[in-house]
């Protein structure tokens, strides 16, 4: 949600853009801790009480930002924000897995998570348009509000026994048997990589088209739209890809031609809507990795899939912080070709890790 409110948040603080996008990196910093830390929590007491604890600190956080009186306080609560969310993605993940058969776990995997993307198409071109109307304290109110009702429905809806109780507790146990295993820290820095290239694009690409094309926060909501439905696409088709014995050759390739696309973008000036066409295809294309190293992940790890799709949720937000943070900086420094760059070069990456790692890691 932050990036439409990025321009306004830098005039409201009395700072730029750059720095404005820092409160991504704050957000992503503390749910890379909190992804890491609530899995062998989840497996060994359930995923009831993670969920909701995870729920409630989202609510209270996003309210609560809605009165934030400067930076450092908006800072803070953005980082409450990402412990709370970083408890939610592999608790849920693992709850799924527990309940279905490998064969039907990477379609539905693929599907959930294009159901979750679907906030990119609704969310976020909502989130622009509320603040054109209201300011940019609006957002985080209707966000948080929403969150708050998320939080008591689930305290009804959620199962109230799924035998996880029953499992001793482990911490660190969970942890190194995972990362013992080459292939897993592979995908670690594969899923890194990816995810560094994606938040860059997005992050930047509201600020991009107002600083650039001159268009007002609530202008970029349909293009904002479109690259939502791009991340949807591309989630969806990573269910179907994680049955595939190439998955991971057809993730690398994906990848590399996302990164390109990227760097079109941000390199030339073309008319607005077909630059629109291109963060769209860009957004597809290096979605439909993540998806798909889930299912990975969740085949991997056995008894500690929360753990290990937690630890797969620390790439996936360390990337985010390296996205913001690198994104950012390059920003300064040689402006918005320097974030084209960046997708690029993190994407080719990814795939050189997969060509000597991975090619064979088939279901």
């Amino acid at each position: 949600m932050l990036a439409p409110l990025l321009v306004a948040l830098a005039t409201e603080f009395d700072t730029s853009v750059a720095v404005a996008g820092q409160l991504a990196t704050a957000t992503f910093a503390a749910w890379g801790i909190s992804v890491v830390a609530v899995g062998p929590l989840s497996d060994s007491f359930g995923r009831r009480p993670v969920a909701l604890i995870g729920l409630t600190l989202l609510a209270i956080s996003m309210l609560a930002s809605a009165f934030a009186p400067n930076l450092g306080t908006l800072m803070a609560l953005r980082a409450v924000t990402g412990l709370g969310g970083g408890m939610i993605p592999p608790n849920s993940m693992a709850a799924v897995a527990d309940s279905l058969t490998p064969a039907r776990r990477s379609r539905t995997v693929g599907g959930l998570m294009a159901f979750a993307t679907l906030s990119a198409v609704i969310g976020i071109p909502l989130v622009a348009l509320a603040a054109d109307s209201g300011g940019w304290r609006l957002p985080f109110l209707v966000i948080g509000s929403m969150l708050a009702a998320c939080a008591l429905l689930n305290w009804f809806w959620f199962p109230k026994s799924d035998g996880a109780a029953l499992r001793s507790f482990s911490f660190f146990s969970r942890y190194r048997a995972l990362l013992a295993l080459p292939v897993f820290r592979s995908a670690l820095a594969v899923n890194f990589a990816q995810r560094v290239a994606y938040m860059a694009l997005v992050g930047y690409f509201a600020a991009y088209l107002i600083d650039v094309y001159g268009m007002t926060v609530g202008a970029v909501a349909l293009p904002l739209a479109f690259v939502g439905v791009g991340t949807v696409v591309g989630s969806y088709l990573g269910g179907p890809v994680a049955n595939r014995d190439d998955r991971m050759p057809v993730i690398a390739a994906a990848a590399v031609a996302g990164g390109v696309a990227a760097l079109v973008l941000f390199l030339i000036e073309a008319p607005v809507w077909a630059n629109v066409a291109i963060a769209t295809a860009a957004a597809l294309l290096l979605s439909v990795g993540w998806p798909v190293l889930i299912s990975f992940s969740t085949e991997v790890s056995s008894q500690s899939r929360a753990t290990g799709v937690g630890l797969l949720g620390a790439s996936n937000q360390s990337g985010g912080v390296g996205g913001a943070a690198l994104g950012g900086v390059l920003l300064a420094a040689i402006g918005f070709p320097g974030v084209g760059y960046l997708c690029l070069g993190a994407a080719a990456f990814s795939a050189v890790v997969i060509a000597v790692f991975m090619r064979r890691s088939g279901p």
